[in-house]
């Protein structure tokens, strides 16, 4: 019997006191599509880095054809064959395509002709139409992360491991990224696809191993598992999605809550970040923009929440201009903000739970008593929402860096849904959550709207787009391509409008 191609054994690694790979062994073999599927925080990056060389496991061994090696580094790894694109692009944007494909592996005089040409076949091998002198700057991600897949390939890669590729892809690009990786396992080589988009892993995926908390919970081929059972390898139960609710008030349809007209924001080197941005949110309506991250989603809520100056247009709230409204100003008129960083925009790390709570209304009487603020009123209802919420925290005290990713999200909902009386903007709100998380989230977010709020929903991922929405945007450099009512748009044409087409015309 034929040995695996790679194989690694019992592998354990500590981070601190932290377990992030608690005795873990898998095998891939030549031709093979394996996914790696787990939430963030499952193992699955942690395991490939050891694979790769960026991380020395603390016990356990790794065979190559039934041979044991050692990878201390990438150096190592790359002599084997194993390359891996991570999600977080390590290109040097000021460098053209193919410097950024031979740095670090030429060395004396350099035959630039002979190189582009090089690159330029290995390209169009591939169905890859990329100028080999053109700057990485001016690509954009979907062609970067080809030229990030021809680094690979230059180095004449046997397994190729692929953390989160379709992460800022449109629909078309990732379904060409699987075309590619149909072909180049067709030849036998390798390729681990780690990711948390089930969808992706039935399409693509030979077999699937499944990870949670640091350990393997299921090991299946493709053809023999469904998304129901791998979503509860995942996270350990089932999951009962909220059912979509159709508005049924005729009266909420027609009322404007939220209306932006012909916002632009542009730069002192007048390099336009937002251009003529215009749309108007109804009351009870949850209106969705879709778009590749980077495309100006950012500015347009900063620009509603006051803490960007647009350079022209206006912003109404129930028909009032706020559009020079301070931040202070716009929290006081009921609006509520779920930031897309949680760590840089949405939480005081070192603070507690309680004290996070109060962050966006410290300045009014709420949690005042004699001038001072009242703690056993904020503790209290602190502790209801962490009740309410289901969050995993030993309770108000608790410092906010403690919880999980997933579980600090869930106290910002919370807060900006106590704030948000009127709108309350979620932006990117289920980023790096598990699936138990995106569920609480949904329903909240159908919550609330069923309550008569607005919501404007900015997401990258168009499941939750299509889930949500009542009305979708799409939004490409700064400008709204469109907009329409969910049942007008496909999957396929979403994604031409993501990537800049408009139905009448190539921007």
């Amino acid at each position: 019997m034929n040995k695996p191609f790679f194989e690694l054994k019992n592998i354990t690694k500590y981070f601190s006191k932290v377990i992030a790979n608690n005795n873990v062994s898998f095998s891939i073999n030549k031709g093979e599509v394996l996914a790696l599927l787990g939430e963030n925080g499952a193992g699955k990056s942690t395991i490939m880095k050891i694979l790769y060389g960026l991380y020395e496991a603390d016990s356990g061994d790794i065979f190559m054809e039934g041979v044991k090696q050692k990878i201390n580094s990438p150096k190592d790894a790359m002599s084997l064959g194993i390359t891996m694109i991570q999600q977080h692009f390590s290109l040097v944007p000021a460098h053209t395509v193919t410097e950024n494909i031979i740095l670090g592996n030429v060395k004396g005089r350099i035959d630039w002709k002979a190189y582009e040409n090089e690159i330029g076949e290995l390209a169009n091998k591939y169905g890859f139409e990329i100028d080999p002198k053109a700057l990485v700057k001016d690509l954009p991600v979907g062609l970067q992360q080809k030229v990030e897949i021809l680094k690979a390939l230059h180095l004449k890669t046997k397994l190729l491991i692929m953390d989160e590729p379709t992460a800022v892809l449109t629909p078309q690009e990732a379904e060409n990224l699987m075309e590619f990786v149909r072909e180049f396992t067709s030849s036998g080589n390798s390729v681990i696809f780690i990711t948390h988009k089930l969808k992706e892993v039935m399409e693509v995926a030979d077999r699937i191993i499944v990870m949670r908390s640091g350990e393997i919970h299921g090991d299946l081929k493709c053809a023999d598992t469904d998304e129901i059972e791998l979503s509860r390898l995942m996270i350990g139960r089932d999951i009962n999605p909220p059912a979509r609710i159709e508005a049924d008030s005729e009266a909420d349809s027609s009322e404007i809550r939220l209306q932006i007209d012909g916002i632009s924001v542009v730069e002192n080197d007048n390099i336009s970040r937002l251009n003529n941005v215009s749309f108007n949110i109804r009351r009870g309506e949850i209106f969705g923009i879709a778009g590749v991250s980077g495309n100006g989603q950012q500015d347009i809520c900063e620009v509603i929440i006051g803490a960007l100056t647009p350079s022209s247009g206006k912003i109404l709230l129930d028909g009032e201009d706020i559009t020079n409204s301070s931040i202070r100003e716009i929290i006081e008129k009921g609006i509520g903000y779920v930031p897309a960083d949680r760590h840089r925009d949405g939480m005081i790390m070192d603070m507690t739970l309680a004290e996070n709570m109060m962050l966006k209304d410290s300045f009014g009487e709420k949690w005042l008593k004699n001038k001072f603020i009242d703690n056993n009123k904020l503790k209290n209802y602190t502790n209801s929402i962490i009740k309410e919420y289901e969050v995993k925290a030993p309770g108000a005290e608790a410092n906010a860096k403690g919880l999980s990713g997933g579980n600090q999200q869930k106290v910002i909902v919370a807060r900006e849904v106590n704030n948000g009386s009127k709108l309350i903007i979620f932006n990117q709100p289920t980023r790096g959550l598990d699936l138990g998380a995106i569920n609480h989230v949904h329903k909240t977010i159908f919550k609330e709207r069923a309550k008569g709020k607005s919501i404007l929903l900015i997401s990258t991922e168009l499941s939750e787009i299509f889930g949500l929405s009542d009305r979708i945007a799409v939004i490409y450099k700064g400008m709204i391509q469109g907009i329409y009512n969910r049942s007008e748009l496909t999957t396929e044409k979403i994604g031409l409008l993501m990537a800049g087409y408009t139905d009448d015309k190539e921007v």
